[in-house]
């Protein structure tokens, strides 16, 4: 598979899933995805990390340095983006909390992708930065 060919599948597979959190993120309470959810009991918080922490991930492991940083910081607008929008969502509420683990997510997400850069990075042929 030629380099260009898997950048553009890493990077569709983040578009994917940006997609899938905006749509769970501003889905109605009562929605059934929203209840299956909820059966998992599992914190909002450690579910806003989680989402965040892999929307961080995945560029971070084989993008330029560059896109990181504007990717993070675009993922943490989106983040209280989709806060301000839960208001809008029935059921649904704001909370600065939830954004606070959005950041957190994203920052994790990027440490936790430094180490395995080289290795990702060697294996796909991408240049250094």
């Amino acid at each position: 598979m030629a380099l260009r060919r898997k950048k553009r599948v890493a990077r569709g597979a983040w578009l994917v899933a940006i997609l899938v959190v905006v749509v769970g993120s501003l889905l109605p309470a009562a929605s059934l995805p929203m209840r299956m959810l909820d059966r998992l009991q599992i914190s909002d918080k450690i579910q806003h990390f989680g989402a965040y922490a892999v929307l961080a991930f995945l560029p971070a492991v084989h993008e330029r340095w560059k896109f990181v940083a504007v990717a993070g910081f675009g993922l943490m607008a989106l983040g209280y983006g989709l806060e301000l929008g839960q208001l809008y969502s029935p059921g649904r509420s704001y909370d600065l909390a939830d954004f606070a683990a959005d950041a957190v997510g994203v920052c994790c997400g990027v440490i936790l992708a430094i180490p395995l850069r080289g290795a990702v990075r060697s294996l796909f042929g991408i240049q250094p930065d």
